[in-house]
């Protein structure tokens, strides 16, 4: 269990959290959300000890261990990967270390034995002797095989390294876990293993993610943090959306009697419990929200921003044919003997364990990239519009504001117009004025996705558009490609988007493609194509 006491944060006169009192209990796990900017991580740092606040306290009993997923991936770079994860628990590490030194010492004396007897005890109590199997378990389990576990952490790729310090977290069953974006760099299967295993954590779990799927696979509690302070709501993120959403609604609706109000409600709550899996998270939102009443479900402060993509044409029967499309990289296979067609309603997720091979896909599709040899072809009525993961070279002009940067982009030059659609992706007022290169990550790809609802393709092509979104803009967007009636390439970390917007799933391997017609959920269960795949990875 951790609690907080009047907790408060200021950074001049901006209020991050005012007098929060919570109390986070064990057998839970709470998502904590937010907009961009309240301080979700921030109050993740206070929880730990990292930060220390304004005013108020923060409780934990004593003797309870927290652990914390670190940031720094430079910063056990002359470790041995096992012994980075066996010091998610420090109090074990330091025997280990001290026990080590003594048994090493040429001179071993009475002293150093009494004190060695002392250590093994402490060594035993705290479960030692499986140390190194529960540290090779979690590595395994999050995609690190065994041939890398006695390896340098300087010897490990950026993704890798990511793993390892959440294996860290995860060590030794931790009392309090605060996780920060733990899903970042995760692969599906990943990402699947980690839900599991906090679906069987019995302690207390403090998550912050911007993954909607993950938050519904492990939560019971979603902590709301708006207007300073921090609200608890029984469910997990899909529940919170959906009943903020209806209180928002019903709220606006003045003439409807509060009577009626209550019985959507009620009716709401019922459809949604009865809708749960069996999983632990699971049956106890289920225990939860039959016991939630009317006045627990508040409107959110949040903004959505208005995401619809309309074609200006509609396209004919060719869109585009790739044919045994191949490239290296380095030496190394990334693509190879790539060939697919694109059909009319098609929403194609391309997925694979090399974030590489998407994006290089998709930049031979827009003649930014050349292939080692294949070739591809676009239909004559087929207006192809592109979002690339990497889109900071057209955010360098300081000579223009927000206006001049969209109107470029637009046939319609009035800047009433232009700041209309500006407005709707949340640039208002003095927002507009901005220079393109200040802004953030997340504000880029605002501005680029407006970039695309102005050009009004017929075939949008995306690569990782949620990287940067706030959860709100990630659910615009969800929306907006589900309502898309044309056809879609996207690739994406985010499995709920995934799984709601895609109906055909073309994975990239380094020795060929995968290419079924079936949601991501499905592709993901089918044990033959997990036999296909894992054939295909070790071919490589």
């Amino acid at each position: 269990m951790i609690s907080t006491s009047n907790v408060s944060l200021r950074y001049g006169k901006r209020v991050l959290f005012e007098d929060v009192t919570v109390k986070f209990l064990p057998g839970n796990c709470y998502g904590l959300i937010g907009a961009n900017g309240a301080g979700k991580s921030t109050f993740l740092k206070i929880l730990s000890g990292e930060l220390e606040p304004n005013t108020g306290s923060v409780e934990m009993p004593a003797g309870q261990r927290l652990a914390v997923l670190k940031q720094n991936q430079f910063a056990y770079d002359n470790q041995q990967v096992l012994h980075t994860v066996i010091q998610g628990h420090q109090r074990l590490f330091a025997v280990m270390q001290e026990k080590d030194a003594l048994y090493a010492k040429a001179d071993f004396s009475d002293a150093d034995g009494e004190r060695a007897a002392v250590l093994e005890g402490e060594f035993a109590d705290l479960e030692g002797w499986n140390a190194d199997y529960e540290a090779a378990e979690l590595l395994s389990g999050l995609g690190i095989t065994e041939d890398k576990h006695y390896a340098l952490m300087s010897d490990l790729g950026a993704s890798e390294k990511v793993r390892v310090l959440l294996a860290q977290a995860l060590f030794g069953n931790p009392d309090v876990l605060l996780l920060d974006e733990p899903t970042n760099n995760l692969d599906a299967e990943s990402v699947l293993w980690l839900e599991n295993f906090l679906d069987g954590f019995q302690n207390t779990v403090i998550v912050v993610s911007h993954d909607r799927h993950f938050l519904d696979a492990v939560c019971n509690y979603m902590a709301d943090l708006d207007f300073s302070k921090i609200t608890m709501y029984p469910g997990n993120y899909a529940f919170w959306y959906e009943s903020s959403q209806l209180a928002l609604r019903q709220r606006q609706d003045v003439n409807k009697k509060t009577e009626d109000k209550r019985k959507e409600l009620e009716e709401f709550v019922r459809r949604f419990s009865a809708n749960a899996s069996k999983s632990k998270q699971a049956t106890s939102r289920q225990k939860l929200l039959q016991k939630l009443t009317l006045e627990e479900i508040k409107p959110s402060s949040r903004r959505y921003p208005y995401i619809a993509f309309k074609p200006e044409r509609e396209a004919g029967n060719q869109l585009l044919s790739v044919e045994s499309i191949s490239k290296k990289v380095d030496g190394h296979s990334v693509l190879k003997n790539v060939s697919f067609s694109l059909d009319k309603g098609d929403k194609i997720a391309i997925v694979g364990r090399d974030d590489r091979a998407a994006s290089l896909l998709f930049d031979i599709l827009f003649s930014e990239a050349q292939a080692d040899k294949g070739n591809l072809q676009w239909g004559t009525t087929i207006t192809p519009s592109y979002f690339p993961k990497e889109n900071g070279n057209f955010f360098q002009a300081d000579n223009m504001n927000l206006v001049d940067w969209l109107r470029q982009y637009s046939t319609e030059k009035d800047e009433s117009f232009v700041r209309g659609w500006l407005g709707r992706m949340l640039f208002s007022g003095e927002e507009s004025q901005k220079k393109p290169n200040v802004l953030s990550g997340g504000e880029k790809v605002r501005c680029m996705l407006s970039k695309m609802m102005l050009e009004s393709g017929n075939v949008l092509v995306l690569d990782d558009p949620t990287n940067h979104l706030d959860l709100e803009s990630i659910q615009a967007l969800n929306n907006g490609l589900k309502d898309f009636t044309g056809s879609l390439l996207f690739a994406s970390h985010d499995l709920q988007f995934i799984e709601t917007v895609a109906n055909r799933i073309i994975e990239l391997t380094p020795d060929g493609i995968i290419d079924r017609r079936m949601n991501y959920e499905e592709y993901l269960a089918d044990e033959t194509l997990k036999t296909q795949r894992q054939k295909m990875y070790q071919l490589a």
